[in-house]
């Protein structure tokens, strides 16, 4: 919106003319939505918590400590990351760009899927909410359009094919099957950070040091100068994406002032799907699905532990880790909530520098 508005009044050199440039409305959108975070955080949380009495319903199989110490804590925090991105993003970001809509799309997509769930499990004071099998329905539904639309808006050479880092040169020709490939990197990301979303800060640190990593490579992915000395593949327009990636950053911040430990909100599915749906769409986008699994490392390692733990309880009647996600098999041999929070933050560091890394390794 300001792009629009200002740059028009710009005669080169003066202050309007920084709207130009991606890098100040990145800075501007990171600002806003943390600002936006601090002004309205507390009254969000206190009108979550006078709608929801009881706040989110702690699953009795879970840690008993999570019993005692959050009974009562509301949830769908999510609202005051998404209002604050949204309306950061909407300011700063160039809405001509089908990329930025894309996300966008994705985000709101999963937000309402999440919104929806966690209004069920209130109401019904049940952590059963909206049907798994109707979420997944549709969370496959929107990630099927995202992934033609950001097919459609990538350089015909690009389209459908996978690219392998280190392996600059190599472009693997998936055709049709990318759609399903693009289709399970968006719901599977979103569902991977629902899985993390268990403790106290543990998620929204590692959801921004992702944004912050996805977001570096879509500017640096939108530029022809960077794209050839990393000789990395050039997708038009997603440098601005990085305005989006900086008003999520900015936003979960905000949350996090409020999720620190002991938390007063929780984000529960409205954020955690919306985020989670967030990244995997930057990644189609941006060409670079693999580099996010590495990024994302931590996310895969909690939606692996889960299913390595029903699979072999399934087939085998015994339980690999003494609870899943894996965040919990930790607190259950005695690690404290914040220890394993902290270091989980640690290996989602290094795992994203690895990840970015891999843009230079050759």
């Amino acid at each position: 919106m300001l792009y629009e508005l200002l740059t028009p009044l710009s005669t080169g050199g003066d202050v309007f003319n920084l709207f130009r440039y991606i890098t100040f409305r990145a800075g501007g959108a990171f600002f806003t939505a943390l600002v936006f975070g601090f002004l309205f955080g507390r009254p969000i949380i206190d009108r979550l918590r006078r709608m929801q009495g009881k706040g989110q319903p702690i699953r009795s199989d879970g840690p008993a400590s999570h019993i005692l110490e959050k009974a009562g804590t509301p949830t769908m925090g999510g609202v005051l990351i998404l209002a604050a991105m949204v309306v950061s993003t909407l300011l700063w970001a160039r809405m001509d760009n089908g990329f930025v809509l894309l996300v966008l799309f994705v985000t709101l997509g999963f937000g309402a899927i999440g919104f929806v769930d966690d209004y069920l499990k209130v109401t019904k004071q049940s952590h059963r909410g909206f049907s798994g099998r109707h979420r997944l329905a549709i969370g496959f539904a929107i990630a099927a359009l995202a992934s033609w639309w950001a097919t459609s808006l990538q350089p015909e050479p690009l389209q459908t094919q996978l690219a392998v880092p280190v392996f600059k040169e190599v472009l693997i020709p998936l055709g049709l099957l990318f759609f399903p490939f693009a289709m399970f990197v968006i719901v599977g990301s979103a569902n991977a950070v629902n899985l993390t979303d268990g403790l106290d800060g543990l998620a929204i640190m590692p959801v921004m040091i992702a944004a912050g990593s996805l977001g570096v490579i879509a500017y640096v992915v939108g530029r022809t100068d960077f794209t050839e000395y990393l000789q990395i593949h050039y997708v038009a327009g997603t440098g601005e994406i990085t305005v989006f990636a900086a008003a999520l950053i900015g936003g979960g911040l905000g949350f996090l002032w409020y999720n620190a430990p002991p938390a007063m909100v929780f984000m529960g599915d409205t954020g955690s799907l919306s985020l989670g749906g967030a990244l995997g769409a930057i990644a189609v986008s941006i060409k670079h699905e693999i580099v996010w699994a590495v990024i994302g490392g931590l996310f895969v390692l909690e939606a692996v532990s889960v299913i390595v733990q029903v699979a072999s309880y399934k087939l085998t009647g015994k339980r690999v880790f003494r609870m899943a996600p894996i965040h919990h098999h930790f607190e259950q041999k005695g690690w404290r909530e914040p220890t394993v929070v902290i270091r989980f933050w640690i290996i989602a560091l290094i795992l994203a520098l690895i990840g970015l890394a891999s843009l230079k390794l050759r």
